[in-house]
């Protein structure tokens, strides 16, 4: 089950996000960290055990054809990366000709930076952009209430399960279709809320909140089962804490690039 890979040339590597306990020739790898690979050398995935994504760098990027200056692949759309769908066994990925980082090897991410994905996760949101459209009584019930993530869930949106948001009665329960972003919570005529990720251009729901890029990690790694919460935020408390990880993220890259 799960992705299985044979390195086919000297090459450094690293596994971040979920734990899903990487495997490297029979043995655990150890993640949030570089690793050299050569020829012959097999990454497996064993199970998951926290999140349900995991991601896999290789110095010098991947070699796919650039769609809209992008290479990455849209799986609903078809186009992207490998003709735009899933890899499948037999697949060739391609590195740039260049010398592996070798006098990096070791390098960790610092442990406190590392983020942690609970079977519980509590979202940062601000509230709209429809957000006028919901009673008071509604609004209280989505920043009280946990809600179950359903079996509903991919890179499109996470479908949650939990108490009804109550809508105001001289409201439309749609709007006319307009452009969302990831992280945008739609409320269908269901009164369930849903958290639009990366793969959904527009929708004519409501939206009663926006999960912060802070935090859409967090919702990228929500599994069927697990849980979620809201809390509301200001915009500027968004760009503060958004300005805080960048300023991190840059210190790391200045540590090592200095080396």
């Amino acid at each position: 089950m799960g992705l299985k890979l044979k390195t086919l040339r000297e090459v450094v590597i690293a596994i971040t996000g979920g734990d899903l306990s990487p495997i490297l020739n029979g043995e655990p790898l150890e993640m949030w960290r570089n690793h050299l690979l050569i020829e012959g050398d097999i990454i497996n995935f064993k199970k998951v055990r926290t999140g349900c994504r995991a991601y896999l760098a290789v110095s010098g990027g991947l070699i796919f054809p650039q769609v809209m200056g992008s290479q990455s692949t849209y799986l609903s759309g078809k186009f992207g990366g490998l003709d735009g769908r899933a890899l499948k066994r037999g697949d060739i990925l391609y590195t740039p000709d260049i010398r592996a980082p070798l006098n990096q090897l070791g390098l960790r991410f610092p442990s406190d930076w590392i983020p942690r994905f609970d079977k519980e996760a509590f979202l940062r949101v601000i509230p709209g952009p429809q957000d006028h459209h919901f009673t008071e009584k509604g609004f209280h019930t989505f920043f009280s209430s946990s809600y179950q993530i359903t079996p509903q869930c991919d890179r499109m949106g996470v479908r949650l399960e939990g108490p009804k948001i109550e809508r105001r009665s001289d409201v439309e329960e749609s709007i006319i279709s307009e452009g969302l972003i990831a992280g945008s919570i739609q409320v269908p005529g269901d009164g369930k809320p849903i958290i639009i990720l990366t793969e959904l251009v527009t929708g004519g729901y409501t939206k009663i909140a926006t999960v912060i890029s802070m935090d859409l990690s967090k919702v990228a790694q929500l599994k069927p089962g697990d849980r979620a919460r809201f809390a509301p935020v200001s915009v500027e408390e968004a760009h503060q804490l958004l300005r805080e990880q960048e300023e991190r993220l840059q210190r790391f890259k200045e540590s090592f690039e200095t080396q």
